[in-house]
């Protein structure tokens, strides 16, 4: 049996995003089982692991859900997850004028 916890908030509000890529809160503290990024502005926005690489884009007001452990144990040393550390940033398609962009992340562990 596992308990799941959430990683404090990881959040930029929409005048910190430019053109460049900008690192959205810390790394993340655990190994990251579930992240949800919502683009809750009004830009389109790009999203990256390594602030050089784009490897997501969300449209205004839109978000993406990767929950990579849904079918297996926490238990198992193996299991697929995103890194300790593991870092977002994003940058913008369009300049937003208001809103922000999340980035939520749920570990667990054995009890």
């Amino acid at each position: 049996m596992a308990r799941a916890y959430l990683e404090p908030l990881r959040s930029l509000a929409f005048g910190s995003i430019s053109a460049s890529y900008t690192q959205i809160g810390t790394p993340t503290d655990h190994p990251v089982r579930l992240i949800c990024i919502t683009n809750a502005s009004q830009g389109d926005m790009l999203f990256s692991l390594d602030g050089i690489t784009d490897h997501l884009f969300l449209h205004a007001g839109s978000f993406k859900l990767f929950d990579i452990q849904s079918n297996m144990s926490p238990e198992k040393e193996s299991d697929f997850v995103f890194d300790k550390g593991t870092r977002f940033y994003v940058k913008q398609v369009d300049a937003p004028v208001s809103g922000a962009v999340y980035v939520e992340v749920l570990y667990s562990f054995p009890v």
